[in-house]
């Protein structure tokens, strides 16, 4: 019974990690991505400051690609995971 008991935390600290990280889903995001990743968020005559009001993502460095375009969600990599 006490060699069961690490596995049992180590699932308990993993479901509480999942759970946690479904509230917080959204909250970090990142404008760094492929340019053939990008979902349009703007018109075509957009501007910086109103692409960036709308929490959207600017770059007009790329051509034939959105210059406004939505953030993509980070994965956070687990910090420990459990060893069975």
């Amino acid at each position: 019974i006490a060699a069961m008991e690490p596995k049992v935390t180590c699932v308990l600290v993993m479901v509480f990690a999942l759970a946690l990280s479904s509230l917080a889903q959204g909250e970090a995001e990142t404008c760094q991505m492929e340019p053939h990743q990008r979902v349009n968020c703007g018109h075509p005559s957009i501007t910086s400051t109103e692409c960036k009001s709308n929490s959207c993502c600017f770059d007009s460095k790329i051509s034939g690609v959105p210059w406004c375009f939505y953030p993509v969600a980070v994965d956070e990599p687990v910090e420990g995971e459990c060893q069975f």
